[in-house]
């Protein structure tokens, strides 16, 4: 965080003291020793990785590689969180198998899975027998059957997370006329404040990800709302607004969260004067 080494004026091989934030979050509070010679630490401003510059938005402490499409990190990464559990659960794909399938150039987006076959994946060796591989196969297999919720979830939309995900999803009823509504109508989505509908069109602006988006379309994956699995049972709980946490004995958060839109009720990711 670049505003908080400023304020720090922290110096490489400082001796800093260590504080938790809230009884839980170590952060750095000041410096408890410094050599005479010690070097003031300079924020970079080039990617480590692939050496775009980096960029700040307003109003946040991060800085971010812009360079989506080629960095190659961010590459494995939006690979990884396609295939995790909440978005498209593709059983034999982890953060280490995703990684190799991208450095041996077999894959270079989410895409790009689709086209794995069986005997490149015999191909690659060691760790890759024939029950791994058809776990693998069959899984992404498996994956075109996942809610088109699910699938927007997991394309990787900044600032779209499984909530807000889920009510686009019911709300817009397709990728196609999300990919097309003006940012007046997005803010229209509950929800959806400026910052996600930018990110949303920002998203759909860019030609590699329309791409990206067209090919997972055309090998099947749900890109509209099934609407029979979308219908409430009940009104029970409308009006009311819940936010699910913990652990149940009998359920999962899950089917916690379905029980209570499937009657009326509404699920958010955080707590409010609503709640």
């Amino acid at each position: 965080n670049a505003d908080q080494i400023a304020k720090l004026d922290l110096h490489l091989g400082d001796r800093v003291k260590v504080e938790k934030g809230g009884e839980i979050i170590p952060k750095i509070v000041g410096v408890e020793q410094r050599e005479p010679d010690a070097v003031p630490v300079v924020f970079p401003h080039a990617c480590p990785e692939c050496g775009t510059e980096l960029v700040r938005y307003e109003g946040e402490a991060q800085h971010y590689c812009p360079n989506e499409q080629t960095c190659p990190p961010q590459i494995t990464g939006r690979i990884e969180h396609f295939v995790g559990r909440k978005m498209m659960a593709i059983e034999g794909l982890g953060g280490e198998t995703v990684a190799e399938l991208v450095q041996k150039k077999l894959i270079n987006n989410v895409a790009d899975l689709y086209d794995l076959t069986a005997d490149q994946l015999l191909g690659l060796g060691k760790g890759w027998g024939a029950k791994s591989v058809n776990q693998v196969i069959d899984g992404i297999e498996a994956s075109k059957r996942i809610p088109f919720e699910q699938v927007l979830f997991a394309i990787g939309i900044r600032h779209v997370g499984e909530t807000v995900a889920k009510k686009i999803a019911r709300s817009v009823g397709s990728m196609e006329r999300l990919a097309s509504m003006p940012k007046e109508e997005l803010i229209g989505v509950d929800e959806v404040g400026g910052v996600i509908a930018d990110s949303i069109i920002d998203f759909f602006g860019v030609e590699g990800n329309r791409s990206i988006v067209q090919r997972l379309k055309e090998k099947g994956l749900q890109m509209e709302v099934d609407a029979s699995a979308a219908q409430p049972v009940g009104d029970k709980l409308k009006g009311k607004t819940f936010v699910v946490s913990g652990v149940f004995q009998n359920f999962s958060r899950d089917s916690v969260k379905e029980a209570i839109e499937r009657n009326g009720g509404k699920v958010s990711g955080s707590i409010s004067s609503k709640t």
